[in-house]
């Protein structure tokens, strides 16, 4: 992992455009291909991003940007959907790469564990015609917790959660867009299922394509039937 601390400002151009004055910030650059850039402040989340797979040019000022005070810009390419980050630095402050070896992956806590396996037993939920195919799916990034196959037979990546929200579909969009390279599974489709699902969550899901689910916990132990409630 590269993290670059810089004075820099950053333009996002693709499905939406956004911008980012100058300011002190951290710019992340991990080794699978994702970058990140934060503050210091206001929240945990990157101010703005590009997921893998994704290509870095690092290119020298022309007169006029050197001009202005730039000493690098950075251009970020998604190789699927041709998004562009450009990084426009002006003084880079520290620059330091680390590494950080495999990663162990989550450890589930006991009801989000539980949900699995419940989920496993009733696929079913999911609709009608779905079929197990195996839990904690390993990708190159870590397992996805459920694979499975719909009606048609095609391949369905689920991300299971107690509370759904953005971290959650963004790691969901990484397995799918690393399990979508494998010519046996492709195409990939996704499931987020949770208890509760955040609205900007479930909204973020939805552009991208991934189908949200909310599950019953009670219901998927047999000690409630939805059907005979009142209300």
């Amino acid at each position: 992992m590269r993290l670059v601390i810089a004075e820099c400002s950053v333009d996002y151009a693709g499905r939406l455009t956004a911008h980012l004055p100058l300011a002190t910030r951290l710019i992340m650059l991990k080794s699978d291909g994702s970058i990140l850039i934060h503050s210091d402040g206001g929240s945990y989340k990157p101010l703005n991003w590009m997921t893998p797979p994704a290509t870095v040019a690092i290119a020298e000022p022309t007169e006029e940007q050197a001009a202005a005070g730039l000493s690098e810009v950075w251009t970020v390419a998604q190789a699927k959907t041709g998004d562009r980050l450009v990084i426009s630095i002006t003084n880079v402050l520290s620059d330091t790469s680390h590494d950080l070896g495999v990663d162990p992956g989550l450890v589930k806590d006991g009801v989000e564990a539980h949900l699995q396996e419940l989920l496993a037993e009733h696929i079913h939920t999911l609709g009608d015609g779905y079929s197990l195919v195996r839990r904690e799916y390993m990708t190159a990034i870590g397992p996805v917790d459920i694979l499975a196959r719909d009606e048609a037979q095609l391949s369905v990546a689920v991300e299971i959660k107690r509370r759904g929200d953005i971290d959650g579909v963004e790691q969901l969009t990484r397995y799918l867009e690393l399990m979508n390279r494998d010519p046996l599974l492709t195409p990939v489709t996704g499931v987020f299922a949770a208890q509760e699902i955040k609205p900007q969550a479930r909204t973020l899901a939805e552009d991208r394509g991934i189908r949200c689910v909310v599950l019953d916990y009670d219901a998927l132990r047999g000690m409630d039937d939805p059907e005979t409630r009142l209300f």
